[in-house]
């Protein structure tokens, strides 16, 4: 009914940038709130950062200033801008997003498959 795309991932040295995109598509009335979230080698998923439909957002502690999450409502899209990486944050990322499907006018929890980021000299 409702799918996401994520692309953006990759290898890139502390200290360096990369931007993550998150593209929902199908049978979408509406998207509430978008997040991302990682889960690295043998840690729990974690939220990263979460953004309204109206533009708060709202991050956790270890990304504060370095990450930006924004998001594109007419083409349902959400982005992760991660700048000064450090090797912690090496982890599978996952998008989430909080829809509406039309017609049915249900909600729908709806994650992407993930990208690989890896932080490392």
């Amino acid at each position: 009914q409702v799918q996401l795309v994520e692309s953006g991932g990759g290898l890139v040295q502390p200290g360096g940038s990369l931007r993550l995109s998150c593209a929902a598509s199908g049978r979408i009335f509406s998207i509430n709130a978008m997040g991302w979230y990682r889960q690295a080698p043998g840690k729990e998923r974690e939220l990263v950062a979460a953004i309204s439909s109206g533009g708060s957002a709202n991050y956790v502690d270890a990304v504060k200033g370095r990450f930006t999450i924004s998001r594109d409502n007419a083409k349902n899209t959400v982005y992760l801008q991660m700048n000064s990486l450090k090797p912690e944050d090496t982890a599978v990322y996952y998008c989430k997003a909080d829809t509406i499907v039309s017609r049915t006018l249900r909600s729908l929890e709806v994650w992407g498959q993930g990208t690989l980021v890896t932080v490392s000299s």
